[in-house]
């Protein structure tokens, strides 16, 4: 799995399943439970992964929805 962004905001985050969910992009949201462990002060941003080959189609989804400024600048094309 590659990393497709990181955030600490919780409704991004809920926004980004529902969107992959309803895509059928497989992915698995990273460090929710070190989130959890440092106390919820921001610290430890949750990463969402998604398969590798699926990878351009979860951006393109993204690009889409507004929100680019979100992505993984260090794994664009």
């Amino acid at each position: 799995m590659e990393e497709l962004l990181r955030t600490n905001d919780p409704v991004l985050i809920s926004f980004l399943e529902s969107l992959l969910e309803e895509a059928g992009i497989t992915f698995f949201v990273a460090d929710g439970n070190m989130s959890i462990l440092e106390g919820s002060i921001a610290v430890i941003p949750r990463r969402i992964l998604v398969d590798g080959e699926q990878l351009p189609k979860a951006r393109l989804l993204i690009e889409e929805a507004g929100l680019s400024h979100e992505l993984n600048i260090n794994h664009r094309p």
